[in-house]
């Protein structure tokens, strides 16, 4: 089993088109673990080793059930507990995208939420993925004083619905 390829197939199944392989998420994006190893043609073992191995920590498995923990394009959120936050963290993007950025704020585009690295390194990888990267720093603990809820994604990612550009500035 390559667990690259299925980590993939299971991100396009469980964060973008979960239709596309017969598959409906509940409103917490959860599915049956039977139902997901069917519609990819896969083992449950398969499925549990790249939960258990994946290097982005992207989905998890619990009570038969299976669900990607953040990344979704769909409508809705992924219910994550809320989570304190370090004092700074970053967000990567492209060159092209800063002044707008720094000017109206962070939004989630796309995806359910804001995605934030807690190190400047992982961040800079993340920009790269959107041409020359530029690396901004978020005041985290100034943002959650002011009620800004956090949520942690895995290691490498915690999660917001937004942030106001009052709470940024270049690393």
């Amino acid at each position: 089993m390559d667990r690259t390829r299925l980590s993939k197939r299971m991100s396009r199944a469980l964060r973008h088109d979960p239709a596309r392989v017969g598959l409906e998420l509940d409103d917490e994006g959860w599915t049956s673990l039977d139902a997901l190893c069917r519609a990819l043609g896969v083992a449950p073992a398969d499925v549990e080793d790249v939960v258990a191995n994946g290097s982005k920590q992207r989905y998890e498995v619990a009570g038969g059930r299976v669900r990607a923990r953040y990344g979704h394009s769909l409508p809705g959120h992924v219910a994550l507990p809320a989570a304190d936050p370090p004092g700074e963290l970053f967000h990567g993007t492209g060159a092209a995208t800063v002044d707008a950025i720094l000017r109206d704020g962070l939004r989630p585009g796309a995806r359910q939420y804001v995605h934030l690295s807690p190190s400047v390194a992982t961040a800079r990888e993340v920009g790269a993925r959107h041409g020359r990267p530029v690396v901004l720093a978020v005041d985290a603990q100034a943002a959650a004083g002011d009620g800004v809820v956090f949520r942690r994604g895995n290691d490498d990612t915690w999660l917001t619905d937004e942030l106001d550009p009052r709470y940024l500035r270049r690393a």
